[in-house]
């Protein structure tokens, strides 16, 4: 009941990332790269940050929705000041985080900031206690933050039970509109009842669930298994200001196939995810640009309707079907293939899939662009999908049932 009472005081209804937040972020590809004698092209310094600024500015990412320059761990110095504060790193960070987000702000984007809800972050730097949690949001909002990700390491699950709605209450008595992602779910097994995503969604915009994301295929698997097997808990608890959070888009890096990149991205879509970028965006090949800027896609993912999809089917030729609803009675549908030996041709009808009956649907191909032509409800019809690949629709109906 105590709960239940708490509950409005907590809600952070700031009116923030009523989509998910698209950008850039750097921890999967730079991590904790604090060499900048050796390394100086991609240590964590604010010549990093200036520089994927430039890039989103400038190479047609920001036109698209990718908005945020997220800085991940290793920014701060080593101890807080004086007065308690934190302070960004002197050597690596010169100009300081305000001059930063001046810079980021200038070419219209957002600057994002990383802190930690424990004695430390996870690379060691100083973590935001209890006793520091309003002190950090003031200096956050007094840099020109526009969102902050606050994770776990070295707290325990009442340090957490307090402090991740303390510091929704301190972003919000700022005054700036701040993004909050929160990690806390990822530190508690992501699923009730140690996780309650009634409170989570009153007090974070977006939340991450389950592991860090590495630059493998193995990574990107285990998380869309853990989420499409837990879809019934997490699929109810998004939407518009509150997103579940599969971590980073690794394509452009080492890990992903051409298939694979694809695969991420239409994945991702579907679930509804942030767009969260981590990669070198300086040296970006074009075909992982041009998965990431399909517009088509990004429409799809930032729908305002902000439905998460849903696994709809597991065949046992390694098949997976994948169904988003969307604005305006439109569909997006993954066909997803598990399987390592060749492409698939897999038969199926829009009726065996559950759409209504009678209707019909402009159906276009997400990746070529191409309008495939017009869909009864009951025509079979079949798609040949590339080993560990995707063929993704976008259905908009041109005619629908009388309800």
């Amino acid at each position: 009941l105590a709960l239940a009472l708490a509950l409005p005081s907590l809600a952070l209804e700031n009116g923030l990332a009523r989509t998910p937040p698209m950008g850039w972020m750097s921890w999967e590809r730079f991590r904790c790269n604090v060499d900048c004698q050796t390394d100086p092209r991609n240590c964590i310094s604010e010549q990093l940050f200036f520089e994927m600024a430039d890039r989103l500015a400038e190479d047609g990412w920001r036109e698209l929705g990718y908005e945020y320059v997220n800085i991940d761990d290793c920014w701060s110095a080593k101890q807080r000041d004086a007065e308690g504060q934190l302070v960004p790193d002197p050597k690596r960070f010169p100009s300081g985080i305000k001059a930063l987000a001046d810079y980021v702000h200038a070419r219209g984007l957002k600057l994002g900031i990383y802190a930690d809800l424990g004695n430390f972050t996870c690379g060691g730097y100083p973590g935001t206690m209890l006793e520091h949690v309003k002190q950090d949001a003031q200096t956050f909002a007094a840099w020109g933050v526009d969102m902050l990700k606050l994770d776990g390491c070295y707290s325990s699950a009442e340090e957490q039970a307090k402090g991740y709605p303390e510091m929704a209450r301190a972003l919000n008595a700022t005054g700036r509109p701040i993004v909050y992602s929160c990690s806390w779910p990822a530190y508690q097994g992501g699923l009730p009842p140690r996780v309650d995503y009634t409170i989570l969604a009153e007090i974070c915009n977006l939340w991450r669930n389950y592991d860090d994301i590495q630059d493998s295929w193995d990574s990107v698997l285990s998380i869309v298994d853990w989420f499409f097997t837990n879809q019934d808990v997490l699929q109810p608890v998004a939407g518009p200001g509150h997103w579940n959070d599969p971590d980073m888009l690794i394509i452009g890096n080492f890990g992903l196939s051409y298939e694979q990149s694809r695969s991420q991205m239409a994945l991702w879509t579907v679930m509804a995810a942030p767009l969260l970028m981590s990669t070198d965006l300086r040296t970006i090949s074009p075909s992982a640009k041009e998965i990431l800027q399909n517009r088509l896609m990004i429409q799809i993912n930032q729908d305002p309707l902000g439905i998460q999809g849903r696994r709809i089917l597991k065949e046992k030729s390694h098949i997976e079907v994948f169904l988003r609803p969307l604005s305006q009675a439109a569909s997006a549908l993954v066909f997803f293939s598990r399987r390592t030996d060749m492409p698939f041709r897999y038969t199926t009808s829009l009726a065996k899939l559950h759409f209504p009956e009678d209707a019909v649907y402009e159906v276009q191909d997400v990746y070529m662009g191409k309008i495939i032509g017009a869909l009864k409800t009951a025509d079979n019809f079949s798609v040949i999908i590339n080993p560990s690949g995707v063929v993704m629709w976008y259905l908009r109906p041109m005619a629908l049932p009388v309800q």
